[in-house]
């Protein structure tokens, strides 16, 4: 599995929506499409200031990050970010391994 972090800002009929319905309506959808995309919520917290909503998603790959966040973003009621995350030896890992990148005027 692959862990993402998902910032999501609510237009205001998306924020009239989360007010109408509560914010733990918002989580137990996330956490169905989620399941349907065969992972899992990790965490889900509203936030204020310069992001409405930070969610953490464990997806298969790539393929069904994409396509959650395209159906949330198609609704118009909330735009999404997506940022893939990697762990600590995930990056220890990059470190070590060998592209063979040439930089500029070399």
């Amino acid at each position: 599995m692959a862990k993402y972090l998902v910032i999501g800002n609510y237009t205001p009929d998306g924020i009239k929506g989360v007010l109408e319905k509560g914010g733990t309506s918002r989580r137990e959808a996330l956490v169905e499409a989620c399941k349907k995309a065969g992972g899992s919520l990790e965490s889900f917290y509203f936030a204020f200031g310069g992001d409405d909503v930070y969610v953490t998603v464990d997806l298969p790959d790539n393929v069904a990050a994409a396509a959650l966040s395209s159906r949330v973003a198609t609704t118009g009621l909330v735009s999404v970010r997506t940022i893939v995350l990697i762990t600590p030896e995930e990056m220890d890992a990059a470190g070590k391994a060998d592209v063979g990148y040439r930089p500029p005027g070399t």
